[in-house]
């Protein structure tokens, strides 16, 4: 059962202190609870839930997406984070409670169930809400005194009926830059090799035979798995600091042949609907390892090293290795995360957990800002490889300048081609300054989440912490320099 929460925003001083004295109005969660527009974020949350006054309340989305900021903006996993909001009243009036509590308003289990409900799209949502609120005031505003100016002229003016027929032709005007770019969120898992993934195959096939042998055992003898010769030789390989090609190969031989052994005796002890003794986590990471083991035989026979879709985790098969060319790490394993940047604030484009060429992102990056903004940007900022055929004539038609040299023969402006270069490449630090917050800030670096919905949640959900973080500077902005010119004027006054 789901109960919309009240409409009314609880102010700072009626938050209830059980020890005395009140809440600072320009405290930052005070500020950000300001910030969101949870009565919109409600409509969606509560298409989840059916319409019954039966069963045990649900927990309001007020505190299901605070508490999920509040974990992605702290740094905490699910139990500190629980922690933190039971000692801290701000975080509580943060989530819309009434008044001080001492104990938890939920289980620290429910933010796993927070994370699938939301889901990314939503917090997508949210962040477009929250980022184009304030151009949308602006526009408001501009249009009001639009029409105040038409309407107070005291001349009338009469169109005649094929002028009221025949639409208006607006003229679009190109405005602002728009900053393009790639990255990869990597996956809390640790670096895969061939032979340890095969390993980890070889083990939970074994704990699966023992599973479906259990109501048999004593009755029939168990198929023999040589688990203990597998492991040695598993460890004989692992242990070695430099392993030499042909050696490595003939482990990766030796483990294929154990794992096609395990499978061929699951295979006969499920001929009697021995399946249905695996636990549904089990089940899935045998499925995966039927897929795991196809890629990896095939692999052995071809001599390679690559195969479409490639699994480079058992718990987490969603995951893809993406090719980076970094000098830290050639490859990440991880989703592939395309953003832009406008006015210091980013958005989603587009996350995929297969790799992809981002310069097909460019053209639906150009139009969904004409969506949000409602015209074109004057100039798109981005890497070398978005510098396309198809992108350089896109960009022509709308009138939009794509950073980078232009094709064809040098023309005579040379300096000035180059002043334009610097300065769109000192415009582009604001695109890798803002993977740089996300990476070593708020764990864009290395999601820790397991699933793959959830995974895009946490994503999601970084992103718009750091465009409240963006909010709260702006808001922040003119008491410091009040601030600031205080301190100038007292300083004077002292010379």
């Amino acid at each position: 059962m789901y109960q919309r929460t009240e409409g009314q925003i609880i102010l700072p001083g009626d938050f209830f202190l059980p020890f005395g004295g009140k809440l600072a109005e320009d405290n930052r969660w005070v500020l950000l609870a300001q910030i969101i527009p949870w009565w919109k974020v409600e409509e969606k949350y509560a298409k989840n839930f059916k319409r019954s006054l039966k069963g045990q309340k649900a927990v309001s989305i007020r505190v299901a997406l605070g508490a999920l900021i509040i974990q992605e903006r702290l740094g905490t996993d699910d139990r500190e984070t629980l922690q933190q909001i039971l000692e801290n009243p701000y975080l509580q009036y943060f989530l819309g409670l009434p008044e001080y509590q001492h104990r938890r308003p939920f289980h620290a289990s429910l933010m796993t169930h927070f994370r699938k409900r939301l889901g990314g799209d939503v917090i997508h949502e949210v962040n477009e809400w929250i980022v184009l609120e304030e151009s949308r005031q602006q526009r408001e505003a501009q249009d009001r005194s639009d029409d105040d100016d038409s309407g107070s002229g005291h001349s009338s003016v009469t169109m005649s009926d094929s002028d009221e027929k025949q639409p208006k032709q607006i003229e679009l005007t190109n405005e602002g830059e728009l900053l393009l770019d790639a990255t990869c969120a990597p996956a809390d898992i640790a670096y895969p090799t061939d032979l340890s993934l095969l390993n980890q195959a070889r083990e939970k096939l074994e704990t699966i035979i023992d599973t479906l042998h259990e109501p048999d055992r004593g009755k029939t003898f168990k198929p023999r798995t040589y688990r203990e010769r597998a492991r040695k030789a598993y460890l004989a390989v692992a242990k070695q600091r430099r392993v030499k090609p042909r050696a490595m190969r003939k482990a990766v031989g030796r483990q294929l042949r154990f794992v096609a052994r395990d499978l061929r005796i699951v295979t006969q002890l499920a001929a009697d609907g021995a399946l249905n003794r695996l636990s549904r986590r089990a089940y899935k990471e045998l499925l995966v390892i039927q897929e795991l083991f196809r890629q990896q035989q095939a692999m052995y026979d071809a001599k390679s090293h690559s195969t479409p879709d490639r699994i480079v985790s058992i718990s987490q098969p969603h995951v893809r290795p993406i090719v980076r060319g970094k000098a830290k790490a050639n490859v990440e394993f991880g989703a592939k995360l395309a953003i832009s940047v406008v006015n210091g604030y980013a958005f989603r484009e587009q996350l995929s957990w297969d790799s992809y060429n981002e310069s097909v992102t460019l053209q639906a990056s150009v139009e969904t800002y004409r969506a949000r903004f409602g015209f074109y940007p004057k100039a798109v900022l981005a890497d070398q490889i978005y510098r396309t055929r198809d992108n350089l004539r896109y960009c022509k038609e709308k009138g939009i300048r794509l950073s980078g040299p232009r094709l064809g023969r040098p023309s005579g402006d040379q300096q000035e081609q180059k002043r334009i270069a610097k300065a769109d490449a000192s415009a582009r630090n604001a695109v890798e300054g803002k993977f740089g917050e996300g990476k070593r800030s708020y764990g864009l670096g290395r999601i820790r989440a397991h699933l793959q919905t959830t995974s895009e949640t946490v994503i999601g959900l970084q992103l718009l912490v750091m465009n409240l973080e963006k909010r709260l500077r702006v808001l922040f902005l003119p008491i410091f320099q009040w601030l600031l010119s205080r301190l100038v004027v007292r300083g004077a006054l002292s010379l």
